[in-house]
C-alpha cells in the first residue's frame, strides 16, 4: 500500500489593512512603500537629513513591498486614484464602483480568493497582502471578513491595522468625522503625513500659511491627541522617514524573524495603564474623541472557561457595536499552561487560537479594550464580578441593588 503524504499545511498569509481619512495621504504612502528606498537616500532641503530612515539595529527584514499584493477600493465607477499607484507585478487588484464598509464585501472575497488561487497555481508569487480602504471606509468590516470566512480564516491572518493621519488636517478632521476617530482608535499603527508643511512655532506664522497657522506646536498637539485616543499605537512620522515597511509591517501576534507569539508587543498592556482614569471630561462632549475609551483588564488566575465565555457573551450583548476592538491573551483553567488568544471586532470573535505554551514569564490574563461610549467601569465590573476579588467593605443591600451585569453598572430596580 502506497503511504499517502498530506499536503504540508501553509502559513497563513499575512495581511495589512491601510485606512485614513481622505485626503491624508494613503495612497501617496503606498506608492513610496511600493518603489522601496532609494540606493542613495536624498537629503530633505536646508536640513542635510535623510528623508528615509537608516536600518534599525540588527533588522534582517526586507525595506520593501516587491512581494506584497495590494487591493485598492476606490468610491466611484472609476477608481482615478489608482492612477497614483505604480503597477508592480501584476500584483495590484483595483476594486472600484462602491465602498468596503457596504457593497463590496462580496467583491472583496473574490479578489481574496483570486490572489490565493493565482499564488496556488503558480501565476503569481507575494507573501503578503495589503488593502487600501477607501477614505470613507469603517475597517470593520474588513476584519469582520478575515474573522468569519470559514477559507479566508485559514489562509489570511491580520497582521495589523495602519491608519494614515494629515498633519495640517488631522486636527479638524477628527473634530468633524466620527470615522476618522473610529481609524485612529482601532490602529496598530498611525502614520502622520505632511508634518514637513508645518512651520516651525519660531518665527510665528503668518495667517493662512502652513495650514491656517499651524506650527510645530499644533503637530504636538495633534500626537498627544492620538495618544490619548490610541495609548499603544505607534505615531510614525512619514516625512521624516520613519514610516518604512520595517516599522509598519509585522505589527501583529507573530514576530516574523522568530515565527513565534509576541503577546508583550502585541497587547501592549503597559500603554494602557491607568489612562482612562486620567481622561478628560471637561471638553465638549460632543467631540468625538470624548466618546472613545481604551483600557486594560489583568487577572493573575485561571479562569473556568465557561466563565470566560459567559464574560464575553454578556459584553457582546451589552455593548457589540460599540467595540471596536477587543484583544487578549486568557488564562484557562482547563489548560493553564497553554494561553488562548482572543480577538474581536464589534459583535463578532475571531475563532480562539491555543498556543502550545507561554510566550513571556507573565502568566496571567491580559485584555486590551477599545470601546465607543462605554464607559470602562462597565466592563470592568463586570469582569470583577465573575472572576475578582468581592469587594471590601460594601454592604450588603447595596451588593444586591447595585448589580453590574445592568449596563453602565446601573441599579437594578
Amino acid at each position: 500500500m502506497t503511504a499517502r503524504h498530506a499536503a504540508p499545511v501553509q502559513a497563513p498569509i499575512p495581511l495589512t489593512v491601510l485606512t485614513g481619512f481622505l485626503g491624508a495621504g494613503k495612497t501617496t504612502l503606498l506608492n513610496r512603500l511600493l518603489k522601496g528606498p532609494p540606493p542613495y537616500p536624498p537629503r530633505q532641503a536646508g536640513e542635510g537629513n535623510s528623508i528615509y530612515s537608516p536600518p534599525l539595529a540588527g533588522e534582517g527584514r526586507k525595506r520593501d513591498l516587491s512581494d506584497t499584493a495590494v487591493i485598492i477600493n476606490e468610491f466611484g465607477e472609476v477608481g482615478l486614484d489608482h492612477l497614483l499607484v505604480e503597477h508592480v507585478d501584476d500584483g495590484i487588484v483595483l476594486l472600484s464602483t462602491g465602498c468596503l464598509c457596504c457593497t463590496l464585501r462580496g467583491d472583496l472575497i473574490d479578489a481574496l480568493e483570486r490572489l490565493l488561487r493565482s499564488l496556488d497555481n503558480g501565476r503569481a508569487a507575494f507573501s503578503r497582502v495589503i488593502i487600501e480602504t477607501t477614505g470613507l471606509a469603517d475597517p470593520a468590516p474588513v476584519l469582520h471578513i478575515l474573522m468569519t470566512h470559514p477559507y479566508l480564516t485559514m489562509r489570511y491572518r491580520l497582521d495589523g491595522i495602519v491608519t494614515v493621519v494629515d498633519a495640517v488636517n488631522g486636527p479638524a478632521t477628527l473634530d468633524a468625522h466620527a470615522e476618522a476617530v473610529k481609524q485612529v482608535a482601532v490602529a496598530d499603527r498611525l502614520v502622520l503625513t505632511k508634518t514637513d508643511l508645518i512651520p516651525p512655532p519660531h518665527p510665528p506664522p503668518l495667517a493662512g500659511e502652513g495650514g491656517e497657522g499651524a506650527d510645530r506646536t499644533s503637530v504636538n498637539a495633534l500626537r498627544a491627541r492620538l495618544h490619548a485616543l490610541n495609548p499603544a499605537a505607534h505615531v510614525l512620522d512619514a516625512a521624516a522617514g520613519e514610516a518604512d515597511a520595517s516599522r509598519i509591517l509585522n505589527c501583529g501576534l507573530y514576530d516574523p524573524a522568530n515565527k513565534i507569539p509576541d503577546v508583550k508587543r502585541w497587547l501592549a498592556v503597559e500603554a494602557y495603564g491607568d489612562s482612562h482614569h486620567h481622561h478628560r471630561h471637561d471638553h465638549d462632549r460632543n467631540r468625538h474623541d470624548a466618546h472613545i475609551r481604551a483600557f486594560a483588564l489583568t487577572a493573575p488566575q485561571a479562569i473556568p472557561a465557561g466563565a470566560f465565555e459567559m464574560f464575553m457573551e454578556l459584553v457582546r450583548s451589552l455593548y457589540g457595536p460599540n467595540l471596536l476592538r477587543v484583544k487578549g491573551v486568557v488564562k484557562l483553567a482547563e489548560h493553564p499552561d497553554q494561553p488562548v488568544v482572543v480577538h474581536a471586532v464589534q459583535h463578532l470573535m475571531h475563532p480562539a487560537v491555543r498556543l502550545e505554551r507561554w510566550p513571556d514569564g507573565d502568566r496571567s490574563t491580559r485584555m486590551v479594550f477599545i470601546v465607543r461610549d462605554v464607559e470602562p467601569r462597565a466592563i470592568t465590573e463586570l469582569f470583577n464580578a465573575l472572576f475578582g476579588p468581592i469587594a471590601p467593605d460594601r454592604p450588603d443591600l447595596a451588593a444586591i441593588a447595585d448589580n453590574p451585569l445592568v449596563p453602565f453598572g446601573g441599579i437594578d430596580r
